[in-house]
């Protein structure tokens, strides 16, 4: 055994490096360290807590800095070799200017004294293999490849070595790179600390070289496949990451003025039960609560979805979730905020890759052939770049995020469809749509699906799925939405004063449909008239605004476009069942009752997303499917829309009107509708006729006539119906209904003061 092996020796019993390598065939023997031999390093000073004994202590002249002590001490004869050996040892070749030498510098700590030995022609051996670090000067780093990810990547390679493997690989590194690390304390270093070294003397580039390289020697070519698998999916995660961030981080709102999403997002209110019903909050009335779901449910936050700790959970282990919620009550934004946060790396990142599929998007493909594979590097090219294995592969999660099966208007037959698994084999859409749905498709992936309430059955009967539901705002996220989408506080104050001063306003705030409307229209006066603009007077404005948008807007999503007349005749039809269950005091009806109404249930609940379907539970074990309206007060301003189309219909009056409202003049619909009113004690008709007189308020006109025909004929004179709601008032001696009274004046947009001088008189 040469003097080098005897200072590397292991203990008795123990495993030495020497006998590793000779195990594995790896009998190579280093140039330099036949050259020099390194001495037993000398114990190092003991400077515990015991007292020091400092009776043979001799003072002795100042040390040379490192400088002197590494070149000018050294003799002459000696300086040449020492020179010459030292060259050789430490060089390596970077063709770059942020090489080795630029970074790392000698410490007396990290140097052995090398003492010159004589060299024998028995001696000699092949130097060992070192890989020729060579970086393009020109190439550009992909983004993605990151101090933190390059740390990690090799950090998590070289934590599946086993323990004698990884002894090994220190030694090659040393045996490799002498001028980075020395033998003595690269046995002490773990894991992080040896991948902290090297990156810090070498680019991440060069460090991923390196690391392959000595895998290569070790024979664990799987690692290395491994290691560029990590590298591969870093990038096209990157570059996903990317696409989705263009796509999803702006919102636009009304002309087309973008809004980070980020900015405006606030909490909603998700419960792990479904059938809940709608919110029943009104103003006037208290509603009886509704026979729904009588199970606690557990509040979520968008990153409760599919969270890591959720996955874990045996009772909540699904990798198909359905998260349903009627129209405006922020599907969308738990989408996109699910989205962004991973992007941002601030949840779910046990997710491998995020995959957004909205069925609006799907639609392109609807009569081609085509697989699932091919829809998703369509959508996103980066993903030309994966493998096939990298979709199979369990420790890379794949997340798919279906929105708006609503949207989706072909048939799905769970019975007849044949089965399909392959997702790299092109079929229909439609195939695609309904073995996804049955979870025979990529069984190892997570799906997530968002849904209004459905008429049909949109999932076969043995898919093991869990249904949580999205029920908007709850009451401090309200004015906290506000808070952010208007960035001047004095603009916020006044929106939300704004919203307060109306409790129906207040209440319909937890659709954050509706609180964007609310938003986009006070940003649109502070445009114009500034910070003191005059902000809506009317409710029933509002109301109008949500129904333009969920007609001519979100249901172009979900059927074929039709005419204004055809649009009249749906609202007539819809109005009237509303105005018929206001009459009897009834806020749902049951599915069966609902087909002797002549609409269509899908039309109401589905494309229009003015109604809600959930399943009622009366008694145990009985389960009804009961239908209303997203609110209350949907309910009455459809019902008051109904009788004003009624009444300014030219010569329809009679065969429209019916029950409380028989009279053929202009003026009398609306004096009954007040009387009536005034003999409700419970208030069932206020909101009723506040929208009433609220239609005749000419924004509210203008904006009705967009989307209805024929042209709406005004059927009373705002003076005129201001003065009759003025005489009630003075005849009026309840104070609530005096009040509603007050109400309807302003919807007419007659001011409080206009209304009290005429009073006085």
């Amino acid at each position: 055994m040469n003097d080098m092996d005897e200072s590397m020796a292991s203990p008795s019993g123990s495993f030495s490096f020497d006998q590793a390598v000779s195990e594995r065939g790896e009998n190579e023997v280093d140039e330099d360290e036949d050259i020099f031999y390194i001495p037993e390093r000398r114990p190092s000073l003991d400077l515990g807590p015991t007292q020091m004994d400092t009776s043979n202590w001799h003072y002795v002249e100042q040390a040379l800095n490192p400088a002197q002590s590494y070149r000018s001490m050294t003799s002459e004869e000696n300086s040449d070799i020492l020179e010459e050996d030292q060259r050789s040892f430490t060089q390596v070749q970077l063709d770059r200017a942020d090489s080795f030498s630029s970074c790392y510098s000698f410490d007396s700590d990290d140097c052995e004294k090398k003492t010159p030995k004589v060299k024998s022609k028995e001696d000699t051996a092949e130097p060992c293999s070192r890989p020729e670090l060579i970086q393009d000067p020109n190439e550009i780093r992909h983004p993605s490849l990151t101090v933190g990810f390059t740390l990690k990547a090799i950090c998590d390679t070289l934590q599946k070595l086993s323990e004698i493997d990884m002894q090994i690989f220190k030694r090659m590194l040393w045996r490799n790179y002498p001028q980075t690390f020395n033998t003595t304390t690269i046995q002490s270093m773990d894991i992080l600390d040896l991948v902290d070294r090297l990156l810090e003397c070498y680019t991440l580039e060069v460090s991923l070289q390196i690391t392959k390289h000595l895998l290569t020697g070790l024979g664990q070519e799987k690692l290395i496949t491994q290691l560029q698998t990590m590298c591969l999916r870093n990038e096209v995660r990157y570059d996903l990451r990317e696409t989705l961030r263009k796509k999803y981080c702006e919102d636009v709102a009304m002309e087309g003025e973008k809004k980070p999403f980020a900015d405006v997002f606030t909490n909603l209110h998700i419960t792990t039960t479904s059938d809940n019903g709608p919110n029943i909050e009104h103003e006037v009335m208290t509603i009886k609560k509704l026979n729904t779901n009588r199970q606690a449910g557990t509040l979520l936050s968008v990153p409760d979805i599919f969270s890591a700790e959720r996955m874990r959970n045996d009772f909540t282990k699904v990798k198909f979730i359905v998260v349903i919620g009627s129209a405006g009550s922020g599907k969308t934004m738990a989408i996109r905020k699910l989205i962004l946060d991973w992007i941002e790396e601030r949840s779910h990142q046990h997710i491998g890759f995020l995959f957004p599929l909205p069925f609006r998007e799907l639609k392109q493909f609807e009569g081609s052939t085509i697989s699932l594979l091919e829809i998703i590097q369509t959508l996103y090219p980066a993903t030309k770049k994966l493998r096939i294995e990298d979709y199979r592969c369990s420790e890379c999660k794949l997340l798919f995020v279906f929105e708006g099966l609503d949207e989706y208007t072909e048939k799905l037959d769970f019975e007849t469809t044949e089965l399909y698994s392959d997702f790299k084999e092109p079929t229909t859409l439609n195939i695609i749509v309904v073995n996804l749905l049955r979870g025979r498709l990529h069984f190892r992936g997570l799906f997530l699906i968002t849904a209004r309430p459905q008429t049909r059955h949109y999932l076969p009967w043995d898919t093991h799925y869990d249904k949580i539901e999205l029920r908007g705002f709850l009451e401090p996220d309200k004015d906290e939405y506000f808070k952010k989408w208007f960035k001047d506080p004095e603009q916020a104050a006044r929106v939300i004063e704004f919203i307060n001063s109306s409790k129906t306003l207040r209440i319909m705030c937890h659709l954050p449909l509706f609180c964007s409307l609310v938003a986009e229209e006070c940003q649109r006066r502070f445009r114009e008239q500034g910070t003191h603009a005059t902000l809506p007077s009317s409710i029933t404005y509002m109301y109008t605004k949500l129904l333009f948008v969920l007609l001519r807007q979100h249901r172009l999503l979900r059927a074929p476009h039709r005419s204004a007349d055809e649009e009249r005749d749906f609202l007539m039809k819809l109005g009237k069942v509303a105005f018929t269950m206001l009459e009897k005091g009834e806020f749902r009806i049951s599915k069966s009752h609902w087909k002797a109404t002549g609409v269509s249930d899908e039309e109401a609940v589905v494309n229009s997303g003015l109604c809600t379907l959930y399943v009622t539970q009366p008694y145990v074990l009985c389960h009804e499917t009961v239908l209303s309206f997203i609110h209350p007060t949907v309910q009455e301003y459809l019902a008051a829309l109904y009788t004003f189309l009624s009444s300014s219909s030219q010569g329809k009056q009679k065969s429209l009107l019916k029950g409380m409202l028989k009279a053929q003049k202009d003026m009398e619909p609306y004096k009954t509708a007040v009387d009536k009113s005034l003999k409700c004690e419970d208030g069932k008709l206020d909101l009723f006729l506040r929208f009433l007189f609220g239609m005749l308020h000419k924004p509210n006109l203008e904006l009705l006539q967009s989307f209805v025909a024929p042209p709406i004929k005004q059927p009373v004179s705002i003076e005129d119906a201001a003065g009759l709601l003025r005489k009630r008032i003075r005849d009026c001696q309840d104070p609530n209904r005096k009040i509603n009274l007050q109400c309807c004046l302003e919807e007419l947009g007659v001011h409080a003061s206009d209304s009290a001088s005429h009073l006085s008189h």
